[in-house]
Parts: structure tokens; C-alpha cells; sequence
């Protein structure tokens, strides 16, 4: 492990590409915390403390608070995830997408541009639902969370600009990541926007520690529970089911080829978390569709 890290910063590509990610990172860390012009930051800090341990509390976890301040990266990542799973389905039952998906390189390419349309148009409608939401919901000391003289619908229309605009970026931001950073951008994101709540967690346990609301004897067994838990989720990640294959023998001239054993890895868990990441996101379409009508 130390030689890896040594290799970060003697290899002269290895370091660029690290240091770009991180400050790609950085940015969109900045971004989670611009607020949404025309909410009261306070109102919404009382709403959000609110709503801990509900649904919008564990959505929030994936934007990484950004959801629970309401800022122009509210969205997340999460339409782009859930455009690109839409897309994958789709290509099981339309023969268009079918085909372009083995196109090669150039289908690829198409496919991945209706992945953008379709989180531009998921983006719009959790936008107007949410500028609704805001509009029809107080904090629990009765202050709206969008003053009376700035409802309407050119607080809505800036809403759903910022909020598309904003997912627009994140995806952006992945797509550099994945291309000059380290790779995987979209699942760095989402990591960084949910290890970014660890050190506020680690604080909030010692602080009920101190105050005597949390027993100090039920951190070792919380923590040992934790290591378990993380143990138990790689090994799945890592566990495979070898298929056996078996290459019949060819005689080439004077030469025998083939007739190894093999075996064709398959994962336990080929789904891997995006089941979760996508019924996350699937959640709020009806409650944001509902926003429209109620």
C-alpha cells in the first residue's frame, strides 16, 4: 500500500490525473453548497433537521447534504443514473436502441447522447416537483420555505433552470473524471457525496458519548458490527461463480493445440449497487409528478 501511494507522486500521469480528480471533487463539493436563489436558508435548515431518518433524510445522504440545503446541486447525480438504467432496459425491448448498442464505438456514442436528453427531461420534472414542494411547505416554526413575494412562476422557471443546469455540470464533472481522472466519475461522485457525512457521524457519536446519551460500552460492538458489515459487502463484491469451460483439442500439422481447463468468472452480485442507487431515484419521480397536480 505505501508503494502505491509512492507510485502516485513518482509517476508523472499517475499524479496529474489524481490531482485533477480531486480538484474536480472540490468543485462539486462547492456546489452543494450554493443555495437556490429564493429559499430562506434558515427555514430550510429547520425543515431538513426535521426530516431526518425519513426518506428525504436517506436521499439527501447521496447528494451529500446538498438535497437538505437545497443548492443548484440538489439533483445530484441521480437523473443520470436514472436515464442511463432507463436506457439499458429499453435496449432489451426496442430494437433501435438493439442495434445501436452493437454498433461498436458509434453506438456507444449514440446511445450515451440520449442518455443526456433523457436526464435533461428527468431533471426538468423533479425540478418543477421540487419548486412546488418548496412553495407548499413550511418549516416546522411555520416559516415558508419560500417568502410569499417570490412565489410564483418565476421562482418556478428559475428552479428547474438552476436544478438541470446543476445535474447538467455534475454529469459534466463525471464524465471528466472518467476520461482525464482516475476513471469511474460517476461512482467517485457518489462516494464523495457520502463519505462527506462520516466526520459530522464520528463527531456526533462522541459528543452523545460525552454527554452520557450514548453508552461507551456499545461503541465496540457498533464498531466491530461496521467492520463485519463492510467485510461482508466486498467478499460479495468480489465473489464469483466459475463456470467451467473446456477447449476441445486441435492438431495443427505435427502439433496438438488446446484442450486446457478453464473456467468463466461470474459474479454473485453482477447488479452490483446501482438496483439500490436507481429504486432511490425512481422514488421521487411520482412524488415530484404528484407536486404538479395536488
Amino acid at each position: 500500500m505505501i508503494d502505491s501511494f509512492r507510485n502516485i507522486f513518482a509517476i508523472p500521469d499517475l499524479r496529474n490525473r489524481v490531482l485533477f480528480t480531486f480538484a474536480l471533487l472540490a468543485v462539486y463539493r462547492i456546489g452543494a453548497f450554493i443555495p437556490i436563489p429564493g429559499i430562506d436558508p434558515v427555514a430550510i435548515k429547520e425543515f431538513t433537521t426535521a426530516a431526518e431518518g425519513t426518506v428525504l433524510g436517506f436521499l439527501n445522504l447521496f447528494s451529500g447534504g446538498a438535497l437538505g440545503r437545497m443548492t443548484i446541486f440538489a439533483l445530484g447525480i441521480m437523473p443520470y443514473i436514472s436515464a442511463s438504467i432507463i436506457l439499458q432496459l429499453l435496449t432489451v425491448v426496442w430494437p433501435y436502441l438493439e442495434k445501436l448498442s452493437k454498433e461498436g464505438e458509434l453506438g456507444r456514442r449514440k446511445i450515451t447522447q440520449y442518455t443526456r436528453y433523457g436526464t435533461v427531461v428527468l431533471s426538468v420534472i423533479q425540478g418543477m416537483g421540487i419548486s412546488f414542494f418548496l412553495e407548499r411547505t413550511t418549516a416546522p416554526g411555520g416559516a415558508p420555505l419560500v417568502p410569499e413575494d417570490l412565489q410564483g412562476w418565476g421562482f418556478r422557471l428559475l428552479t428547474v433552470l438552476t436544478l438541470t443546469t446543476g445535474t447538467a455540470f455534475v454529469m459534466w464533472l463525471g464524465e471528466q473524471i472518467t476520461e482525464r481522472g482516475i476513471g469511474n466519475g460517476i461512482s467517485l461522485i457518489i462516494f464523495a457525496g457520502i463519505v462527506i457525512g462520516l466526520p459530522g457521524a464520528i463527531g456526533s457519536t462522541w459528543t452523545k458519548v460525552n454527554t452520557g446519551d450514548l453508552q461507551a460500552f456499545i461503541i465496540l460492538p457498533l464498531v466491530v458490527f461496521m467492520l463485519l458489515v463492510t467485510a461482508f459487502i466486498v467478499f460479495m463484491e468480489k465473489s464469483q461463480r466459475r463456470i467451467p469451460v473446456q477447449y476441445a483439442k486441435r492438431v495443427v500439422g505435427r502439433r496438438v493445440y488446446g484442450g486446457q481447463n478453464t473456467y468463466l468468472p461470474l459474479r454473485v452480485n453482477t447488479g452490483g449497487v446501482i438496483p439500490v442507487i436507481f429504486a432511490s431515484s425512481v422514488v421521487t419521480v411520482p412524488s415530484a409528478i404528484a407536486g404538479l397536480f395536488q
